[in-house]
This record gives structure tokens, sequence and C-alpha cells, in this order.
């Protein structure tokens, strides 16, 4: 009888164990996904307060965008270290030694800042997206956690658990953000961790359900850019277009890269001394820059481009061929201060306008077939993530007539841009593990 009691107290507690082990990730991912939805709804007010304080006054940006910079790039180095970027180069330094980045890099003041600094930013029209620090954040969330599991259980699952708090948060972030939560899975496989374990797979797959129920709960089901309506046959040049789509898109991809990544190879000496002697000056130079071109191209440079990419797709805009070096100049100078942001959704939006731009050269394909081409091309190109690259754009235009079509593009462009620099946010985690 004792013995039949000892084994149920066992069970109990075995039990009670796995329960509290899982039902912190539950908590967390629903945690996440609100906070994910919380988050766009914040980004998209920012920027339409950014609209109508810039609407009659065309000469604003000039003044707010580089006190803006110059006050983001001080309270990231003085305040919130850590959480510059887009988040996503930190979090996979930290999945790559959890134990001693996960408590810098992954904490709930970077969590903090994150949103408020990428807020401030979009707030002075900066070229920045909200999927990277998203992301991040969902990390962070899902890290902090750590320390509502007891002592005991924290020593049973040891490093195990934070690696798989910081990951499924980090998916649960991607998938709430874009509403896709296949792109979230195969995130998590190409691009975090480059590979899936068994060990880790259910974890992040249920992370990412609970914080897309959350976020279906509060935003519906619907599509990031609409839906694109193919009509008729695929035409016969659409080989032709998959190949320079993808060869423009990669090489666009891989300079915005090797921009990044190689400053003091083209950056003025006097500028680059500027970046690392006084970054807070940098940053005002930067947000002048900014300014002064988004003002020239009548007001299309502010903001994520979302608008812009979205309307090229139904055919309300047709901005010109260099829209999209002009996109991404802009993104360059909003990146290298080191503010707070993602690069994902201006990627999307540079895509779409060489999309735009080849219309001229297929003028017999729909445009949106080519923007969709020229959006999964640039992003694979910078991510240097194909699958991750189509899913993300197949999950948010919902375009499934064109799948071999947009993956051969994400194929060729990513391919491309390695013959530049090397995969981008691997990179920049990797300055993370050197510091």
């Amino acid at each position: 009888m004792r013995f039949l009691r000892f084994i149920d107290r066992r069970t109990l507690q075995r039990s009670q164990r796995r329960w509290m082990y899982f039902g912190v990730f539950w908590l967390g991912a629903i945690a996440t996904g609100l906070v994910a939805v919380l988050y766009a709804r914040l980004i998209d007010y920012g920027f339409d307060v950014f609209l109508q304080a810039t609407a009659h006054n065309w000469w604003l940006p000039l003044l707010i965008t580089p006190a803006i910079a110059a006050f983001s790039v001080w309270a990231t180095l003085h305040w919130f270290p850590g959480s510059e970027g887009s988040g996503i180069p930190q979090v996979i330094a930290t999945l790559d030694d959890v134990r001693e980045l996960g408590p810098r890099l992954l904490t709930l003041r970077i969590l903090i800042g994150k949103i408020a600094l990428s807020f401030l930013a979009i707030l002075g029209g900066f070229t920045i997206g909200r999927e990277g620090p998203t992301i991040h954040v969902g990390a962070a969330l899902m890290f902090s956690l750590r320390r509502f599991y007891p002592s005991r259980l924290r020593s049973i699952y040891s490093v195990g658990l934070e690696y798989k708090l910081a990951l499924a948060g980090a998916a649960a972030g991607l998938s709430a953000a874009f509403n896709a939560p296949l792109a979230g899975v195969v995130f998590a496989i190409e691009e975090l961790t480059r590979s899936f374990e068994a060990r880790t797979s259910g974890v992040v797959i249920t992370a990412i359900i609970f914080a897309g129920v959350v976020s279906l709960g509060l935003q519906g089901n619907y599509v990031y850019f609409g839906r694109i309506a193919i009509a008729g046959k695929l035409p016969d040049l659409l080989a032709v277009a998959v190949v320079l789509v993808g060869l423009i898109t990669g090489l666009a991809g891989g300079v915005f890269c090797w921009l990044l990544l190689n400053t003091g190879r083209w950056m003025p000496a006097q500028l680059f001394a500027l970046r690392r002697e006084r970054p807070v000056a940098f940053g005002a130079v930067c947000g002048l820059f900014i300014a002064v071109i988004g003002v020239a191209s009548g007001g299309h440079l502010f903001g994520s481009g979302y608008a812009e990419a979205r309307n090229m797709l139904e055919g309300h805009s047709h901005l010109g061929a260099v829209y999209p070096v002009l996109k991404m100049a802009s993104m360059v100078g909003s990146y290298l201060p080191g503010t707070p942001g993602g690069i994902f959704a201006p990627s999307l939006a540079i895509g779409a306008g060489i999309g735009n731009a080849l219309h001229m050269v297929f003028g017999q394909m729909q445009l949106p077939m080519l923007i969709a081409l020229g959006m999964v091309g640039y992003l694979a190109a910078v991510t240097q993530s194909p699958i991750t690259a189509f899913v993300i754009v197949i999950e948010m235009i919902d375009g499934h007539a064109l799948v071999i079509s947009l993956m051969a593009t994400a194929l060729v462009s990513s391919q491309i841009s390695k013959l530049f620099a090397p995969p981008l946010y691997e990179a920049l985690a990797h300055r993370y593990l050197k510091h």
C-alpha cells in the first residue's frame, strides 16, 4: 500500500512539473501574441501621427527626424544597449550562447526600449519595419519568463529551457507580426537555428499556435498585402521574368548587405570617424539625410513602405524606377545609426518597387505578379534565407498560383546575394558573440 502511495505521489509530482513546464510556455505565447498585436497598432498609430503632422508642413521632417535620430541613438547607448537594429542578430547570438548572452540581450529593459525607441523612430519617419523588433520582443518576453519556474524545475531542464523559451518566443513573434504561422516555423528552422530538433519542434509549434490564436482573435483572419488574382494561364515569359527579377533583386540585396557590413570601405573617412567617435551626431546626420530625400520624394520614402507596396499591388500607385534605389538609401540611413527597427517591411517595399519598374519591360505580364516576384526576391537576397522569404510572401499575399515562380526567384536572388556578402543576420550576430 505504501508502495502504491509512493508511486501515486511520484506520478503526481511528475504531472505537476510537466504542467508547470508547458503552462509557462503557453502563457508566454499568449502574451507574445498580445504584445505583437498591440505593438503593431502602436507603430501604425505613430506613423499616422507623422503623416498628419507633415501633411500641411512639408518641412517638418527636416527638424524632427534629425532630432529624433540623435535622441534615439543617445537613449540606445545610455539606457537600452542591446536594443539596436532589428533584433534578429541578438536572438541568433543568444541561441548560440544562451547562458552568457540571454541575460544581456533578452531582458525586459531591452523589450521596453525596443518598443519605445522604434515607436519614436517611426514618429520621425524612419524607414523601419516592426517585424524584426517583434521577433526580438517575443524572444525577450519568453526568455524573461524563466524566473517563474521553480529552481528545482530549472535545474531539471537546465540550459535547454532557456534556449526553448527564446526560440519559441522569436518564432511566435514573427508568426503574430505577419499573421503567418508557417513562416514562424520555417524562420525558426532556416534562420534562427539552421536545424529542427525533435526536442524543440513541439514547443515552437505550440507557441506559434497560441500566439496565432491571439492575433486572429484581435485582428481577424486578414492577409497582410491582400490577395493576388491571377487571371487566365501563366504568361509565356514568366521564366524569363523569374530569372531577371532574381538577378536584379539579388544584386540589389547583396549590395545592401555589403554596405551595412563594410561601412569602413565605402563611407568617407570623416563620416566614419564621426560614427565611431560621436555616434549621436552621426545619428543626426543620418536623420537629416533621411528627411531630405524623404521630402524630395514627396513623402513616399518615409515609414516602412507598406502603403506604397500595397498600392502598387492594387495598381493604385505608379512610383518611378528610382523609388527602390532611394528607398534602399533611406533604409541604409535608418539602420546605420543603430536605431531600433526592422528591415523586413522596407525590403518588401523595395522589392515591390523593383517589380513595378520591371513592368516597363514585361508589359504583357500582370503587374501584381511582377511585384510579388520582386518582393520575394529582394527579401530573400537581404536575409539569404530563400525558404523563409518564400513562405512569408506566399502567406502574406495569398498568391498560390505563383508558388513555383516565387520559390525559383527566391533561390536565384539569394545565391546572387551571396556573391557580395555573407548572410546579414549571422554576420551581425557574430559581432555580439565576439564581444
